[in-house]
């Protein structure tokens, strides 16, 4: 059954991706079924080929590389928000980006940026979630959605849900059980929160050539 969006308009929604972009197909893939009361109207990767492009480009997406500059952090952040905001972006997502946003980019969506990670937060933050659960040796780990600040993997929580950490299972096969929490966990998130915007895109002062 398709949902209506938040005050008879849908958010649109830029994605940032660093890798293969997998949530960001299951949220797209979602958002087209009329899942989610969005439309992913970009995808955003600091890597110039990293196979989220590709795979939004598949689905008619714009796909936009900003490749990292690590001489000029700075410049290189108002490129990508500058990229963000061209899209007249409700909400942001970060699916698989592997870069921590500066108060400066957050200040341009205020609680409005989003980040799926494979862990049950606080536990296991940073790039290696699913390593750390399993050198830990715990019997769960999860997958956590939250709002975005400045410190990595930290903010206010959205949801959880627990995963089971199996015998005998390496990174690939717990992996893909997060996975199939997290295809399922982040477009519920972005729906409820492009339900609760007041003022969706459609409303905004568009950007002029």
């Amino acid at each position: 059954m398709d949902l209506p969006a938040a005050h008879g308009a849908r958010a649109r929604v830029v994605v940032l991706v660093s890798g293969t972009g997998s949530n960001m197909v299951a949220l797209a893939d979602a958002a087209a079924r009329g899942q989610v009361a969005a439309d992913v109207v970009a995808v955003v990767s600091d890597v110039a080929d990293a196979p989220a492009l590709a795979r939004a480009t598949e689905r008619g997406i714009p796909a936009i590389a900003v490749p990292f500059d690590r001489t000029d952090r700075g410049a290189w952040e108002a490129r990508l928000a500058d990229a963000v905001a061209a899209q007249d972006a409700d909400l942001v997502v970060l699916a698989g980006f592997m870069r921590i946003l500066s108060g400066a980019f957050l200040a341009r969506w205020p609680d409005r940026v989003v980040n799926v990670h494979p862990s049950l937060l606080p536990a296991f933050r940073g790039a290696d979630a699913v390593g750390d659960a399993l050198a830990a040796g715990v019997d769960v780990t999860g997958v956590s959605v939250h709002l975005v600040d400045e410190l990595v993997d930290h903010g206010p929580i959205l949801a959880q849900e627990p995963v089971p950490v199996l015998p005998g299972d390496t990174r690939e096969t717990l992996l893909a059980r997060l996975h199939e929490v997290e295809h399922r966990l982040l477009p519920r998130c972005v729906d409820e929160l492009a339900r609760d915007l007041d003022h969706p895109a459609s409303t905004h002062e568009r950007s002029t050539p």
